[in-house]
């Protein structure tokens, strides 16, 4: 192992690494970027992949949790992001279409990626927190973390239907 800080990890199992860096993983695997291939070695079998293929490599992999619990974790985590409120509107920030993915980890760690309505939102310091917040109280999920993306910028045809109601942008 080098000491090298250690790299993103993506679904799956394979790491994001500079080249020549070894890194640990989950479920025992070692990955392995050298000369633009991957190595993965788990469950005592040896992989290599073209460092380029590595995004459809994760892609394909089925998730460690099973596919029931997987749609009950989502359909909770939208239930929690539907209570949290931007102070100033009336509308849940995923119906205003303020969320831009959810990714839920085979550790049960969930990364949000949102936005705000403006990079100067007043509720900027607050509504991060609030997501976080609501993302962890769903049971079975061990972490929740909270970026701030700026692309695409949030425009009002991202709203719901629902949102629109609510608001009376029709």
């Amino acid at each position: 192992m080098t000491d090298d800080p250690k790299p993103d990890v993506a679904v799956g199992g394979i790491a994001q690494v500079a080249a020549g860096a070894v890194t640990e993983v989950a479920a025992g695997a070692v990955t392995e970027v050298a000369a633009g291939t991957v190595t993965e070695v788990a469950a005592g079998a040896v992989t290599e992949v073209p460092a380029s293929d590595v995004a459809e490599v994760v892609a394909e992999r089925p998730s460690a949790i099973p596919a029931d619990e997987m749609a009950r974790l989502s359909d909770e985590i939208v239930s929690a992001l539907k209570t949290v409120y931007d102070p100033e509107i009336p509308a849940d920030i995923y119906e205003l279409g303020l969320i831009y993915k959810v990714d839920v980890d085979d550790d049960r760690v969930v990364k949000v990626d949102m936005t705000l309505t403006t990079p100067n939102c007043p509720s900027a310091a607050e509504l991060p927190a609030m997501v976080e917040n609501a993302v962890a109280s769903v049971a079975g999920v061990r972490e929740a973390k909270v970026s701030i993306v700026w692309d695409p910028p949030w425009d009002p045809s991202r709203m719901s239907d629902e949102a629109r109601a609510v608001l009376n942008m029709w």
